[in-house]
């Protein structure tokens, strides 16, 4: 809040430039319309043009500076949670990177643009009154009159404007979110030819979003229009009133009697009455997607309650484990789980399995129940499509461990059946790309697996691990998960009820 009083001092010291300006120019006129000299006048006009030159460069070169020194720690923050620490809530992956990404613009932006002009609006139509008094009680009067009605009618854009923002926000997120996960698809869209029909939903989601757009245009244009409008009020009153002075025909009394100078220093001060709030509903935009972006990421940023790491690792248990968002609830499950054993995590697809595993790997905070917390050296994470880097099949490999030898990694490979594709491809300098290009399903979650075990960590989390396997090769990693289960403590979340009865207890979600 400092330092964005600092920016908006800038633009309350901008009406003192506006108003040694006004006072020049009324000087210099009045000046040869009595055939003096005017130079006086014109000296404060330049004064005051190089004030308001000033102030408004360093405004907003203030604003723009701490804005993105203030919110630097929150996206540091933000990108630490979202990428690996717990959340409090399931976020696809498109939503996490519109929150990482749109939001905290936004919230720049609304710290940018609107919180160094809030301050300016509120005192800067005061302060105009005041310069304008010393000239002219009554056209003071006139400006402060045509500001209650104005207020009214911006208190009830701005609500309109609230809830319109929040809409466009949603909609966008959903929108994000469809395009990625329609994208990581896309092989599967074109080999069951379901573009025409995703190119429609896909259609349907961006029209809603141009829909609330204009909506948010709508009541900026309306909220723009009564600003103006009373803008433009406020100078004809003045300028009437003035001019009715100076020629003595006001049909009432007045306590004041003006001069020329004092009647075109008012007038020439009117127009700066308004002109903080225009600059407040310039950014009044930013305001809205700002505020509506902070309701997004703030529960986000909320420190969690510190968990309680066991030490050693000596097992997990879950009691009462629920997990909510909007739409959906997996739960409440419990299940115990010791040092060394198997759970399979079974159920339809969308029931939640994977969510479950994040839960156990501290990446999603539960609604509700409790779950042991682990540190993250005691869990492996064979995903169902696995992270991969540019690189070797030997380098995506070593991520688990940095320093395992070439024999450690050909063994683990043998175990999990990569055998076939290291004596095909080259071994373990195969070339791969982000994409995994070239290698199958299976043969990617193979890698997975393969990863897990080289990590010797005690816990190992699986999901789908048979999944785009034959019969052969699924039996194969199932007997290797059953003998694992016998030195390590493993959870798989299958839809291979052969794989589930290998384990020693299962929880159907």
């Amino acid at each position: 809040m400092r330092k964005n009083s600092r920016a908006g001092a800038f633009w309350l010291l901008d009406i003192g430039g506006a108003a040694i300006f006004a006072w020049g120019l009324a000087t210099a006129v009045a000046a040869l319309i009595a055939g003096a000299s005017p130079l006086a006048g014109v000296l404060a006009m330049l004064v005051g043009g190089m004030v308001r030159g000033f102030c408004g460069f360093t405004a907003q070169s203030l604003a723009i500076r701490d804005a993105q020194r203030g919110v630097a720690p929150l996206r540091a923050r933000l990108h630490r949670r979202l990428l690996g620490e717990a959340l409090p809530r399931a976020i696809p992956v498109g939503e996490s990177a519109a929150i990482a990404i749109d939001h905290v613009d936004r919230i720049e932006a609304h710290a940018a643009r609107f919180l160094p002009v809030r301050t300016a609006a509120a005192l800067g139509p005061l302060l105009v009154a005041g310069c304008v008094a010393l000239a002219s009680s009554v056209a003071a009067a006139i400006l402060i009159g045509t500001l209650i009605p104005f207020v009214l009618g911006m208190i009830l854009a701005g609500t309109m404007a609230r809830r319109a923002a929040d809409a466009q926000l949603r909609a966008l997120e959903q929108l994000s979110d469809l395009f990625v996960e329609r994208l990581r698809s896309l092989a599967m869209i074109r080999h069951f030819g379901a573009g025409e029909r995703i190119t429609r939903q896909i259609g349907a989601a961006t029209s809603g979003v141009a829909t609330r757009t204009l909506a948010v245009l709508r009541i900026a244009f309306l909220s723009s229009a009564v600003l103006e409008f009373f803008a433009a009020l406020s100078v004809a009153l003045v300028a009437v009133y003035c001019g009715f002075s100076l020629l003595g025909i006001l049909p009432f009394r007045v306590p004041e009697v003006l001069t020329f100078r004092e009647a075109l220093f008012a007038l020439a001060m009117a127009p700066e009455f308004y002109l903080p709030m225009r600059r407040l509903a310039a950014a009044y935009h930013e305001k809205q997607l700002g505020e509506a972006a902070r309701a997004v990421v703030d529960p986000l940023d909320q420190p969690l309650p510190p968990p309680r790491i066991p030490e050693p690792f000596d097992g997990l248990e879950a009691q009462d484990l629920a997990i909510t968002w909007p739409g959906a609830r997996i739960g409440p499950i419990s299940f115990r789980l010791a040092r060394r054993g198997m759970i399979a995590l079974t159920g339809p697809t969308g029931s939640g399995k994977t969510s479950v595993l994040a839960v156990c790997a501290g990446q999603v905070a539960p609604s509700d129940g409790t779950v042991t917390a682990l540190r993250p050296e005691d869990i492996a994470w064979a995903a169902q499509r696995p992270l991969v880097v540019p690189g070797t099949l030997r380098d995506n490999l070593a991520l688990a461990r940095p320093d395992a030898g070439d024999d450690a990694i050909r063994a683990v490979c043998s175990r999990v059946g990569l055998d076939p594709l290291l004596a095909a491809r080259g071994g373990l300098d195969l070339s791969l790309d982000h994409r995994a290009a070239g290698l199958s399903g299976g043969e990617l979650r193979r890698l997975g697996l393969a990863r897990a075990l080289l990590s010797g960590r005690p816990l190992l989390l699986c999901d789908e691990p048979t999944a785009d396997l034959d019969a052969a090769s699924a039996e194969r990693i199932g007997a290797l998960l059953a003998e694992l289960a016998t030195t390590h403590a493993i959870i798989v979340a299958t839809h291979d009820m052969a794989l589930a009865a290998r384990a020693q207890a299962e929880v159907r979600l």
